[in-house]
């Protein structure tokens, strides 16, 4: 298994992160040590995958 984000701006332009985890929590982990930079970069969500399934998407946004 390959965990790894893909992150997606407005308009629905998605990339893939080019880190890859062993783990799910450490993809976490990733994620809550950057979810700040990639949202002032412009990154509107972010979608976890798990190879090629998708595990769950996230807003970076504050709940409105």
């Amino acid at each position: 298994m390959a965990w790894n984000w893909q992150l997606e701006k407005s308009g629905g332009n998605r990339t893939a992160l080019e880190e890859t985890f062993g783990t799910q929590a450490a993809a976490e982990t990733w994620l809550g040590e950057h979810w700040r930079e990639l949202r002032a970069d412009g990154v509107d969500k972010v979608v976890l995958m798990d190879d090629e399934d998708t595990v769950y998407t996230m807003s970076l946004h504050d709940p409105e």
